[in-house]
């Protein structure tokens, strides 16, 4: 029995870094530990350190401050803290000695755009652009990956911004793709950013989602996705005068990510601090995908167009663009730079596009077209009930129309869904005899109620 605690002792310090309980660095960083017993690792730096202080053999407040105070990061020391076993979530998965780099998918692996895009088919509704964009982008970027440049010509990173107003499926393409792909996926939201320093998140947190994501392999993590949401909120700061911290900042903060260098990021930390290990990520092979509504961007759109069709005898009326539909895919690097974002950060996002504000139709279609649509949850709750849920193609258009008047895209169909199937979600338990419900457009409106059917002899479901 002891000999099995002792073997998988052993094989969890071969699968992970020892990182040293006084400067938090791994041995990747600071070489070879030494053990102090009770799951306490100490470098060479920290131990030299500690001797030399020893050797003056005066122990004074002054001479432990000084002390402290050569090592980065570390103001008191409190030898509770020292001591036990590292959490699960700082822990660094070791790389062994000459392992070489193996790509997260084979080059004869990798789909084709037009495979991905039939993927993406299954549970995205509409946005046909779109999906065809991001599926020659991620398939050119994969490519590069595996091959990792095997020849003399160096091919760049296809970092991408898409565009597009709230609900139109920004954050699902990616989840979805991410899926599709069985690659690390980070979700991070630009609002929280801010100068290093400052309260916020630091920007090599979103690095740090991505390793923990990818189970704090370093290796995984430099092939990951990492999707930056509301990235229209660090656009700078017009007519401000004091320092733009989570604007401007942030956008020459993140120049570095985007174009691939070696950045320290904390490991299960959104920030640096003392008490967490360090770890050395490269961003050079990191996808990067930013998304953002940008409000308000339409108007910048218009004025220009305007300005360029008001000159001359043949010159268009002022209000000419005012009810033009999807406006917002007329956009150019120049109204971005109007809007606030940065030359230096649109130059290495070099795929820009736009998604379409959904339309009545199509809300309609996500309604029971994808492969998870929610009327089919709804659906499958029901028929575990041995009850039957269909829903009138009037009761459809009802909820697609309640959805546009609310303005937040697709987002708003859940909440009205969730709002009249309350009462048949509480209501059916209660009856055994109920074999059938149908939603009626009245019943959406509030103006009527649903279709309920008794079961018969040897009717079930299904």
């Amino acid at each position: 029995m002891a000999e099995d605690v002792k073997n998988t002792t052993d094989n969890n310090d071969d699968e992970y870094e020892k990182v040293c309980s006084i400067c938090r660095r791994p041995e990747s960083k600071a070489g070879k530990m030494i053990q102090m017993g009770q799951g306490m690792y100490v470098c060479a730096d920290c131990m030299q350190r500690s001797m030399d202080t020893i050797m003056k053999g005066d122990f004074n407040y002054d001479d432990m401050m000084k002390f402290t105070k050569d090592i980065p990061g570390i103001h008191f020391m409190n030898m509770a803290d020292l001591t036990g076993e590292i959490p699960e979530r700082q822990k660094i998965k070791k790389k062994k000695a000459g392992e070489k780099r193996v790509p997260l998918i084979d080059l004869k692996d990798i789909p084709a755009p037009h495979k991905i895009k039939e993927k993406l088919d299954e549970y995205v509704i509409g946005q046909e652009y779109a999906k065809k964009v991001i599926s020659v982008a991620v398939y050119n970027h994969y490519k590069r990956v595996a091959t990792d440049t095997m020849d003399s010509i160096e091919i760049e990173k296809s970092n991408m911004l898409m565009i597009g107003p709230t609900g139109s499926g920004k954050t699902y393409l990616v989840k979805t793709l991410a899926r599709l792909l069985d690659v690390p996926l980070a979700i991070a939201d630009a609002t929280s950013l801010t100068e290093a320093g400052y309260i916020g998140d630091d920007i090599e947190s979103v690095v740090s989602k991505l390793l923990a994501a990818a189970g704090n392999d370093v290796d995984k993590a430099e092939q990951g996705i990492i999707f930056i949401d509301e990235i229209d909120k660090i656009a700078k700061k017009k007519e401000t005068h004091s320092r733009d911290v989570s604007g401007e900042s942030v956008q020459q903060g993140m120049l570095k990510l985007l174009e691939g260098a070696d950045i320290e990021v904390p490991v299960g930390s959104n920030s640096k601090n003392a008490m967490v290990p360090l770890v050395t990520v490269n961003t050079r092979n990191i996808l990067f995908i930013c998304g953002g509504a940008f409000p308000d961007l339409e108007e910048i759109i218009k004025e220009r167009l305007n300005k360029q069709a008001s000159i001359g005898f043949m010159a268009d009326l002022k209000d000419k663009y005012d009810k033009e539909e999807n406006l917002i895919s007329k956009v150019t690097i120049e109204d971005l730079r109007k809007y606030g974002m940065i030359p230096e950060f649109l130059g290495r996002l070099p795929v820009v596009f736009t998604l379409e504000a959904l339309t009545k139709d199509m809300l309609v279609k996500i309604l029971k077209e994808p492969k998870n649509a929610i009327l089919k949850q709804y659906e499958k709750l029901l028929e575990l009930d041995e009850v039957k849920l269909e829903f009138d193609d009037d009761a459809m258009e009802a909820i697609a129309e309640k959805a546009l008047e609310r303005k937040t895209g697709a987002r708003a169909l859940r909440s009205i869904i969730e709002d009249f199937m309350l009462d048949i979600m509480y209501e059916i338990p209660k009856d055994n005899n109920i074999g059938k419900v149908t939603i009626t457009r009245a019943y959406i409106e509030k103006t009527g109620g649903p279709l309920i059917e008794t079961r018969t002899m040897g009717f079930l479901p299904g």
